[in-house]
Formats: structure tokens, sequence, C-alpha cells
């Protein structure tokens, strides 16, 4: 049920079934924040058992459940774990013994597992309380949520295998990585697939299929194929359902591949879309375009989430949906129509070879955007004097028209970069005092088209992603535009966390997240924020926490945006945060496990905190090493005082030698 969220747990990977990511909880506020002690940290195991070369291919993204007196949680090879909420001992573990012999196109990760009871069947019937979860081999699993045993009614042994509809290019081409969404006695599956691989593929089918048995329910293809040639569309986020209403609502991506179009003209129906689907039968009821015959890689990568607002003409039950290009569109939840107006506005022009372009994308008017989205020379990082020349060398090189200039063969920036602006880990609304949270990334891209003829002897310099795009005329490179250095080219901060009042349609605060620490050599703690991919939890004990790409899980004061705590992880936490009451004391967990495309150390843990109890205090580490910068300069201190003591040293040598002379 959507609401004031959970009393006590944590039972969807959004907090609810909308994906508001907000809590009820207010035992830990601004005021004892402070006090907050690690109650546990938790490893998989994988760091130990499973080869450095596999564990390099991971993305440890699982935000786990409060359910069943348990935190219930996937690894990133798909082991679902389920904990002792207080302690962090392991109660039960299922292995659904995935192959680790390849490189799945999205890495080697789970965001999470969905929950699900069974009304219909008796109380203490086995299964069900269940838990469900997609895998990178392309499975759906159901498992009794009390002991992870696979539920034998569900499928063949409790799961489905899924039928991708054609031959993959190899078995990582298709996965599924976000948990399924679940209602009205249907589980929903989307899928990740491999980008710019080829015109020709997998079609990013919806599939739904029966919570009790598996048998299949539904599929939903998200692309309208007539007089089009293209694959994808897929829906590789979280969905939210509407249980009320019978909707699961969708965030759709972009056709393939990303960057070149020409073999699927017209706008693309309904790729980068909001689409409302009737639940129990997969019927359309509404659907919105976010970005008309997508060029960029802009797909929707957050879930929707449904809240109830005031809009200044009264209260509407609403679908808010954040956007890689920093945009926030906010839509009726009955009619799929903005509830503030969106204009067509005219976007740059001039494609590439066999290209057709929309003329005009949607841009909101009331919400302002989130991050910045248009970068010019002004906007280059230079650290020290002439740092800057070679950001500003590629910046002159490439066509640079603002928000949506197309890919080019000469080079095109793109900035907010395909990462972002807000990625997977989503927006998190507070219903009682109606303010909107997101992370978001302040990076550029060089995007840049590479003609056939070209192609087959690219050797991708080092940091340069490359795509064939088989079967149009251009292949395609991309990376993050950087000094030599190693320094992104923008001006700092990287990664903002944005609070907004989208009833005035005001920011009210930015506060910028993260530092160098973990990142830069040394560990310089430069506090410049960190791109960031994962998301909030807000709590009505006036609290917002995150991750980031250093290894902190941190608190900020929800109504000014100071930050005011960080708690040492043994690896970054690139996750979603949750909370949970335990035997009346609120804990706070975070997966931490490192991401392996942002460059992080790798891990294998979850990791919890709590208030300090009776006679407890935090430690002194915790105060001072565990702080950003505390290691850096304890080193500094150390080196500095290894300097005097051999100073010294000499001077006293010196003053014997005269005495001896």
């Amino acid at each position: 049920m959507l609401g004031l969220g959970p009393a006590s747990g944590w039972e969807f990977w959004g907090g609810d079934a909308g994906g508001q990511k907000y809590s009820a909880l207010k035992e830990i506020t601004p005021d004892n924040v402070g006090n907050l002690v690690r109650a546990f940290e938790y490893h998989t195991g994988d760091l130990v058992t499973r080869p450095s070369e596999v564990m390099k291919r991971t993305k440890f993204e699982a935000t786990p459940l409060f359910v069943e007196d348990s935190l219930i949680f996937c690894s990133p090879f798909n082991e679902v774990i389920a904990l002792d909420p207080g302690t962090g001992a392991e109660k039960w573990r299922y292995d659904p013994k995935i192959s680790t012999d390849y490189r799945p196109a999205n890495r080697f990760v789970c965001r999470g597992v969905t929950y699900w009871v069974d009304d219909q069947a008796p109380a203490d019937a086995a299964c069900r309380a269940r838990i469900f979860m997609g895998t990178n081999d392309v499975r759906l699993i159901a498992l009794d949520a009390k002991s992870g045993i696979p539920c034998a009614g569900f499928g063949n042994n409790g799961e489905v295998r899924i039928d991708v509809g054609m031959k993959l290019e190899w078995p990582g081409e298709f996965q599924i990585t976000s948990p399924p969404a679940v209602g009205r006695g249907v589980v929903v599956v989307g899928s990740a697939i491999g980008d710019n691989r080829r015109v020709n593929a997998p079609a990013g089918t919806v599939r739904a299929f029966d919570a009790r048995s598996g048998q299949p329910r539904w599929s939903f293809d998200p692309l309208n194929r007539d007089g089009i040639e293209a694959g994808h569309a897929n829906v590789w986020a979280p969905m939210s359902v509407d249980e009320a209403r019978g909707l699961v609502v969708l965030p759709t991506s972009s056709p393939s591949p990303d960057f070149w179009g020409g073999r699927r003209p017209g706008n693309n129906e309904h790729a980068n879309s909001v689409v409302a689907l009737r639940i129990e039968t997969g019927e359309l009821a509404w659907s919105f375009q976010i970005v008309h015959h997508d060029l960029w890689d802009y797909d929707l990568p957050a879930q929707p989430t449904l809240a109830r607002i005031d809009t200044g003409a009264g209260q509407r039950d609403v679908v808010i949906q954040p956007t890689k290009h920093g945009f926030v569109f906010v839509f009726d939840r009955d009619s799929g129509k903005p509830v503030w107006p969106v204009e067509e506005r005219n976007v740059p022009q001039s494609a590439a070879e066999g290209e057709k372009l929309s003329p005009t994308q949607p841009f909101p008017t009331h919400v302002p955007a989130l991050t910045q989205q248009t970068i010019s020379a002004d906007d280059i990082f230079s650290l020290i004097p002439g740092m800057g020349a070679a950001c500003k060398r590629q910046f002159a090189a490439a066509r640079n028209e603002g928000l949506f200039t197309p890919p080019s063969t000469q080079g095109t920036l793109e900035f907010p970069f395909t990462g972002g602006g807000v990625n997977w880990g989503s927006a998190a609304f507070d219903p009682v005092n109606q303010i909107l949270y997101a992370n978001t990334s302040r990076v550029a891209h060089l995007i840049k088209l590479i003609p056939r003829a070209d192609a087959a002897g690219f050797n991708p310099p080092p940091g340069h992603d490359f795509g064939q795009q088989q079967g149009a005329p251009f292949a395609m490179s991309r990376s993050v535009v950087m000094s030599p250095m190693g320094l992104i080219c923008v001006k700092p901060p990287w990664g903002e966390m944005v609070a907004v009042d989208l009833k005035a349609g005001k920011i009210l605060w930015r506060s910028t997240v993260g530092t160098t620490e973990d990142l830069a050599p040394l560990d310089l703690p430069f506090a410049w924020g960190t791109p960031l991919v994962s998301g909030v939890a807000i709590t009505a004990g006036g609290l917002v926490f995150t991750g980031a790409m250093d290894a902190y899980l941190r608190a900020f004061d929800a109504h000014s945006g100071r930050e005011l705590w960080q708690g040492r992880l043994p690896v970054p936490g690139v996750a979603n945060p949750m909370t949970y009451l335990w035997k009346g004391e609120q804990y706070v967990a975070i997966g931490a496990g490192g991401h392996s495309e942002g460059g992080t150390s790798i891990g294998d843990s979850v990791v919890a905190f709590r208030l300090a109890r009776e006679g407890e205090s935090p430690s002194l580490l915790s105060r001072t090493l565990d702080r950003p910068g505390g290691r850096f300069w304890a080193a500094v201190a150390v080196l500095v005082l290894v300097v005097i003591a051999l100073v010294i040293a000499g001077f006293r040598r010196r003053v014997s030698r005269r005495r001896t002379v």
C-alpha cells in the first residue's frame, strides 16, 4: 500500500510498492545520528571463494528487504541470503549456481529480490510468503521466504526459464538485473540487454507469470515495430505497482542501437517512455514518451515513483519520473497526462548520414532540472594552471550545441552523460513534507560515430567503450571526458544530492556527496563529490541516507542538506540504503561490495548501523580515522613525525661527532 511508508520494515526494493524510499521510522534524528555505531558486518564469502578475475566483473547493487524477521538480499551471483536483522548471522542461503565463465554485458549484478504473500494459501503453508528473483542467466526463481527452499509448485521446481526469442551473440547479452514487480497474483520481469551490439538485437519484451504456478500470463513488447528494424526498448530498471488500480508502471529504455537510428524511423513508441499496464492482462492503460527517437542512451533508468502530492490545485495521485538528462516529469496516475505543462521544443538537428531526428523533444516547465544540462569551456576543471588545456582541446573539437546534440563522426559532447542525471538509484519522496530527493552526476561523455569502413580495425584507447552497432553504417565509441591526469574535465561537484519542492517547482538545496578518498592516488580526500548511480533512503526522523563511490554511508539533514554523519564501510556502498526497526531499535543498512564499472575496490559485505546502547559510544577510531580524510591526514602526520625524527637524529649525530673531535 502506498502512503506514509512502512511502520517497521522495508518490504519492497523501493521501500513500498511505489518506490517512495521513505520510512516512517524516527528513532534516529539529526540530533543523535552522530551516535550511530556499527551493528554488524556480514560477508557473503565471494571475495575469498571466487576468482579475482570474476570478482572484477561484479557490481554489488542489492538493497536488502526486511521481511519475515529477516534481512533478505541477493549477491551479484544471484545467491539469496537471509540474515538475522540484529546480529547479521546467516539464517539461510540459496544458490542458483549460475555460471561465471563468461562476461555479462552489464556485469554480474542483482539489485534486489521481491517479497509476496499469497493471501489465498493457508497460514502455515510452505511458500505462502515468497521471494522472487530474476537471474543473470535469465531465470525467474521463487523461494519460500522463511526457509529459502524453492517453491515446488512454481514452474519447474521453483524456477521458470525465460525464452529470449532469438539466438544470443553470447550468454551474457541478456540478463535480468532488477527485482521483479508483483501485484494481484502476477509477477512481472524486465531484462537488461547488451547495448550497441547490433541493430537486430533481442526484443525488450516484458513478461508476466502467475505468481503461484509460474504459468505465463502475458507479454508486452514496448517497441512498436511497424516499419522499423530494431530491438530492445527493454525495462532494465525497477518497476512500480499500484495494487489498488491494478497497474504496473514501467520505465522503458532506448531501441537498438543507441546512437544511430536510421533503420528505426519515427519516434519509436513506446521506447523511452513511462508505460502503465493492467497488471492482470498486460493491456496498455497509458504511455508518455520522455525522449523521441533516442540517440543519446537517455533511456529511463529510474523506478517510477508513485505518490500523492499537493499540486496547488488539490491532491492527486501521480507518477514521478526522474531522467538521465536531469528532468522530473509528473503524470496523473489515471490518465498519464502531465500534471504540469510539458512543451515540445526545437532541438539541434543535422545528424549523421541516414539518420532522421525528431525536430522537437519534451521539456517539463514546472519542476526545474535537477542538474546542469549545458556545458562550455567555462565549465572545464583546471586544478593547476595549464591542466585544463587538454580538456579545452577535447571540448573545442567536438559538436556541442546543448542538450540533444546528435552523435557525429566529429565527436559530440553529451552532457549530462549517459549515466545521468539520475540513474537506477531513482528518486525518493517524502509524502509528509512533499519533497523529492535524488542523487545526480555531473559528468560529460564524448560520443563518436565510426564509419563502418574504419570500424573493423578500430582499437579503442583505454577507458573507451566500443560498440560495433552491427547492421548500422557506423560503430561507436564512448568515453568520459577526462584530463591526462585522470580527472573529470567538468568542474566539481561530480555528484550531488538535490531536494525539490514539487508543488512550488523549486530546488530547495544541493549538497555534494562523496570524496575522492577511495578513488585517487594516496587516498587524497578532495570533497569534489563522486558520480552517483545509486539512490537515497529518507526517514520521518528528518534524515537522508546515501552511499557514494567512496567507502562511507552518509546521513544528511533532510531540511537543510547539511552532511551530519559518515559511517565507514569496508569498500564503497554503491547501492541504495534501507532502514528497519528490530526489537525497538532502528537500523540503517547498505550493501557494500563496490562497483567494477565505477573503478572502486571490490568487496562482498552488508553493513548495518544502529544507535549506541547504554554503556556504548562511537569508538575513537570511528570519530577520527574513519572519517573522510582521516587516513590521509594520519599518514601525513606520521610522515611529518618521521621527518622530524630523522632531522633530530641527524642533528644529534652531528653534535656527537663534534664532541668526539
